[in-house]
């Protein structure tokens, strides 16, 4: 077992024996290396002052993903490169990114600056050929900026990734590669005492063993909620155990019948896999936070909090996903649907972990549609999710699931408008109606900041007619302003947004 963290630092390992268990990035950066060039300015991974880049080894291959120091725990950093602002300039001068911020007036009062410099240094390091301005606009959609505008900005990261990788972090990339490898170990680590902890296990047996002496303790997986908790409701968590160092907890493959995802697996990974099985997954995925969020952010983790507002439990609950829990008393699979009993309950035992989830591929017969309601159209948390699965044989619908999030205490399916649409002929609207009604009355939604009930239950009834017109082959450019899909020889499907 280790009793510290340990980490890369402008090319040089640093090891840390004492910080406090909910010590966050930023403060560390901020308070104990006086490294003040990332700024404080939400505190909730919202607005993307705080961005660094953390350099990772994903299948052996050096990569570089933007996160946010602010809800982001120190101790999650073990076995990482860590990338600040600071560290960017070099013999030549400026960074390609910063060069092209200064050169195109892409900062005015340069608080927001250093996130954009590091967002855009990790998109410099994508290298992503055909870069577009959408493209940017994607990436950097988790930065603010309350004065420069967007349009230098843009121009300026289309100026600075046109020609390549060249800067000092991609000519010392193999010697990186071979640093972050000899970080890499099976050890526990474990930082604190028995009262106060940090606690990143390296197997699952380990991880059971611990939380069943611990039960009290807070598990985090991506931090981007319970880091919240931390920077916003000022909680003290005395014990944390950390599930991104378990053995084959974040690992993720595909067979004939489906997809299997970690339970430790970010967005980033899972949307790889997710948007095999139908392109509105990727769609949605798209839309769940920020690309910082995306790359710290579990699938598990927002299954596991248990939010009534989480986007992925509907879209994997219409698909049929099963999920594993395991604890030292065994393990047991169950229909995701199930995991939700009531707000805030959730069918999960004292000490059990959720460990993976499994989503089964659509059949040839199956049709499949996700809409995310919000009131903006980045970083927004939904009014109303929405996902359709429906069989259809003939023009006629033999199945149907759908199921909800925002209306109700947990994630629901709509029983009674499900069994109204069995039978339903694809091309008579007429023959909807049944289920456009029943669904109408199936939740009893809540008035809140993001949307009244009234406007919830007629969204509801809105995306199933919505779904329902699509899948009857009318075009998406008349129901869709972004993620249209285009029907193509064969009968598949394709995204492409707008």
């Amino acid at each position: 077992m280790r009793t510290a963290i340990r980490f890369l630092r402008k090319g040089q390992i640093v090891e840390l024996d004492r910080f406090e268990p909910t010590t966050t990035l930023l403060d560390y950066l901020r308070l104990s290396e006086r490294s003040t060039g990332t700024k404080e300015g939400c505190g909730e991974g919202d607005c993307g002052a705080c961005t660094i880049a953390l350099g990772r080894l994903r299948d052996g291959k050096l990569i570089y993903e933007p996160v946010n120091s602010c809800i982001l725990l120190l101790g999650q950093i073990d076995g990482c490169e860590l990338v600040t602002v600071e560290d960017l300039d070099g013999p030549d001068g400026l960074h390609p990114v910063q060069k092209a911020l200064v050169e195109l007036h892409g900062s005015q009062c340069g608080f927001c600056t250093p996130g954009f410099v590091m967002n855009l240094f990790t998109l410099y390091h994508a290298n992503t050929p055909g870069l577009t301005r959408q493209d940017v606009n994607t990436w950097i959609a988790g930065n603010l900026c309350r004065c420069t505008g967007y349009r230098p900005i843009v121009d300026a990261a289309l100026e600075a990734c046109r020609d390549g990788l060249n800067d000092a972090f991609a000519a010392r990339a193999m010697e990186t590669e071979s640093k972050l490898a000899a970080l890499q170990d099976a050890q526990d680590i474990h930082v604190g005492d028995d009262e106060r902890f940090f606690f990143a296990p390296s197997s699952f047996q380990r991880l059971l063993e611990t939380y069943g002496e611990h039960p009290d303790a807070t598990l985090i997986s991506g931090s981007t909620d319970v880091g919240l908790w931390v920077t916003k409701h000022l909680r003290d968590l005395p014990k944390v155990i950390f599930l991104g160092r378990v053995n084959g907890l974040s690992t993720c493959y595909e067979d004939e019948q489906g997809i299997r995802l970690g339970a430790g697996a970010s967005y980033a990974v899972a949307e790889q896999f997710l948007k095999s099985i139908d392109p509105d997954l990727e769609v949605v995925i798209s839309r769940i936070g920020s690309k910082q969020v995306r790359a710290s952010g579990t699938v598990g983790g927002n299954i596991a909090n248990g939010s009534p507002i989480g986007d992925m439990p509907p879209m994997l609950i219409a698909l049929g996903a099963e999920i594993e829990l395991q604890s030292n008393r065994g393990r047991r699979t169950l229909p995701l649907e199930s995991f939700f009993i009531d707000y805030g309950k959730q069918d999960i035992a004292e000490n059990e972990v959720l460990t993976s989830i499994s989503v089964p591929r659509l059949s040839a017969d199956e049709q499949f549609r996700a809409y995310k309601i919000t009131k903006r159209f980045d970083q927004d948390i939904s009014a109303v999710m929405a996902a359709f699965c429906l069989t259809v044989k003939d023009g006629v619908v033999e199945r149907a699931r759908m199921a909800f999030g925002g209306v109700a205490g947990i994630p629901k399916r709509a029983s009674g408008a499900e069994a109204a649409l069995v039978g339903a002929s694809l091309e008579d609207p007429g023959s909807w109606q049944d289920a456009l009604n029943a669904i109408e009355s199936e939740f009893v939604p809540l008035t809140g900041m993001r949307a009244s009930s009234t406007y919830r239950r007629d969204i509801v009834r809105g995306l199933l007619e919505k779904a329902l017109l699509e899948i009857s082959a009318s075009s998406s450019q008349k129901t869709r302003v972004h993620g249209q899909r285009e029907l193509v020889e064969g009968g598949a499907h394709v995204s492409r947004s707008s």
